[in-house]
């Protein structure tokens, strides 16, 4: 039986729903628009018409591919980040809203600044490194990423934003000693990953299953990288500069204690929206 847009979207946002995804007016919007091959706009403009058996078919194998667990966003192969649309696929962890709060807190200070270098450590997508070079355009922006397939995603960002002339992706690795050959930087921002190697397993399948291990193993503790990283890459920090970390659940304390112990000060937590500490900034007192 033929059925119209709106009401497949009706449906799948029911079925979205009952199977408990949180998301699901968004989700089934976009899966949808990708099954149909229409715009969200076209979506809502052609809602009354009605969709072809073969669009159907593929609007409801995304459905079952996501209630498999596999996020939209791999299934897009898109996100939105603090206003910027950035292409995303299984080589990088999918932006979160939490991870605003980092980018948000990063812009302020470096706004304030003028002209200088920002530095965004464990880049992935390059997500926060171009959220600041699009709302700081004085800033030049290294996104530094060990990963080659992380790179290959901040260079089709930076192009889909018309970023090139603000933010450059080198290759880099948060737990080995800086190259000199970076140059000295204002402001260092990242987010590690920061979950402990054991709790992996007990992550939702959208995550363990999907996204990239590397993003989100942590070590022993979920703390490696932020050990390594205020040691290590405050060699790459001026002093008087700031470096600014995304946490997990219950780890703020930890962190700031470390970034104490390398030299930093003024240290500072900031919750996300939900109330969870979620980011933590210090300032480099002392010359390394």
């Amino acid at each position: 039986m033929a059925i119209t847009y709106n009401d497949l979207y009706l449906d799948i946002r029911r079925q979205l729903r009952e199977n408990g995804i949180e998301a699901a007016t968004l989700e089934a919007r976009e899966l949808v628009c990708l099954g149909l091959g229409k715009s969200r706009e076209d979506l809502v403009r052609d809602s009354r018409f009605y969709a072809g058996t073969v669009q159907e078919q593929r609007v409801r194998a995304l459905v079952d591919r996501r209630l498999a667990g596999e996020p939209v966003a791999y299934l897009t192969g898109e996100w939105e980040f603090y206003g910027l649309p950035l292409d995303i696929t299984r080589e990088v962890l999918i932006p979160r809203a939490d991870t605003e709060v980092l980018a948000e807190q990063a812009i302020a200070y470096v706004q304030k600044l003028g002209e200088c270098r920002v530095l965004d450590l464990c880049a992935g997508s390059g997500c926060i490194g171009l959220a600041v070079a699009h709302k700081a355009p004085n800033c030049k922006v290294v996104l530094g990423e060990l990963s080659d397939g992380a790179l290959k995603i901040c260079r089709q960002n930076i192009r889909r934003n018309g970023l090139s002339g603000r933010a450059v992706p080198v290759q880099a690795d948060a737990r080995a000693v800086p190259d000199q050959t970076l140059g000295l930087f204002q402001c260092i921002v990242s987010n590690p990953p920061y979950i402990p190697s054991a709790d992996i397993a007990g992550l939702d399948i959208s995550v363990k299953d999907f996204e990239p291990r590397a993003a989100l193993d942590g070590g022993p503790d979920g703390l490696d990288f932020y050990r390594t990283i205020s040691e290590g890459w405050k060699r790459a920090l001026l002093p008087g500069g700031r470096l600014y970390f995304e946490v997990g659940i219950g780890q703020a304390d930890h962190v700031l204690r470390i970034m104490r112990s390398q030299g930093f000060g003024d240290i500072e937590i900031v919750e996300d929206l939900r109330g969870i500490p979620r980011v933590v900034f210090g300032t480099l007192c002392t010359e390394i």
